[in-house]
């Protein structure tokens, strides 16, 4: 899989190819950056979670060397989330969901789990992250093992708030 042994390589790519088509749209439109900003972040949560499940496999397969660019990718993409997620709270703060049908209890659900669950997961992942940096592999591996659910779930979820806010709500 020639792709998969330069994760880092790839995700620079593909910022660099969306990032032209973007600001474009928003000179066009007349839109600012923070406008664009809850689909950047829906876009760098689906990629942390994708580099995720890559990961997980190579693993999986001991594939070390893919898995290591994978993680380091993935962890490269949830630190960008979360700079461009502070910076669109800080410009625009919390955004109340505007239905009040069946979609709102599940909503405030997801958001609710995803919240706490994304509270967790920089320090699970600055742990896991510097056991794997040191060797220490078996408590490493026991920490992912707690660590890798969290934050996938957290990953995905990012991505299903921003359909449900951004896309359902505005329906």
């Amino acid at each position: 899989m020639f792709w998969g042994k330069r994760p880092l390589g790839w995700i620079a790519f593909a910022l660099a190819v969306l990032a032209v088509p973007a600001f474009g749209l928003l000179r066009e439109t007349g839109r600012s950056f923070v406008d664009l900003l809850p689909t950047v972040n829906a876009t760098l949560n689906g990629t942390s979670a994708v580099l995720l499940f890559i990961a997980w496999r190579a693993i999986k397969a001991k594939e070390v060397a893919l898995h290591r660019g994978c993680m380091l990718a993935a962890v490269g993409t949830s630190a960008l989330f979360l700079v461009c997620y502070l910076i669109r709270f800080a410009a625009t703060g919390a955004h109340a969901y505007p239905l009040h049908d069946w979609t709102r209890p599940v909503y405030l659900a997801v958001l609710g789990t995803h919240t706490a669950l994304a509270a967790t997961v920089p320090f699970f992942v600055a742990r896991t992250l510097y056991l794997a940096l040191r060797g220490r592999f078996d408590a490493h591996r026991r920490i992912a093992r707690i660590t890798f659910p969290i934050w996938m779930y957290v990953s995905v979820t990012g991505v299903v708030v921003y359909v449900m806010l951004y896309h359902i709500a505005r329906v």
